[in-house]
């Protein structure tokens, strides 16, 4: 006779597998921001450049940003290096770019 399976077990052992993946992404999403020098930029500075990210529908601004993200992860000197600076390409955030509805001072 077959073994009945223990759905209550598997179920536990389900989530005890994607609280160990929430943390490791959390403590990842931390050392990147770290390792970039973001962790310099006041949190409320870091949310708006994050979110105007987000927000952007540019391709050609999104594939920039990916070309020099992975250029900091192959571990070229001059993308760690200026890192945290503005190389004089395309601007990191739109300066255009609308607020937020959630923004104070918008109607």
């Amino acid at each position: 006779m077959r073994k009945p399976r223990d759905y209550g077990a598997e179920l536990q052992a389900l989530s005890d597998k994607a609280k160990q993946l929430k943390t490791r992404k959390q403590t990842q999403l931390g050392e990147l921001v770290i390792a970039t020098g973001a962790d310099a930029l006041g949190t409320e500075v870091l949310a708006g450049v994050l979110l105007a990210a987000i927000g952007n529908d540019d391709p050609s601004r999104k594939e920039a940003w990916r070309k020099r993200g992975a250029a900091f992860f192959q571990g070229s000197t001059n993308a760690r290096r200026s890192a945290g600076k503005d190389t004089g390409g395309a601007p990191a955030i739109d300066p255009g770019a609308q607020p937020s509805a959630g923004t104070p001072g918008t109607a």
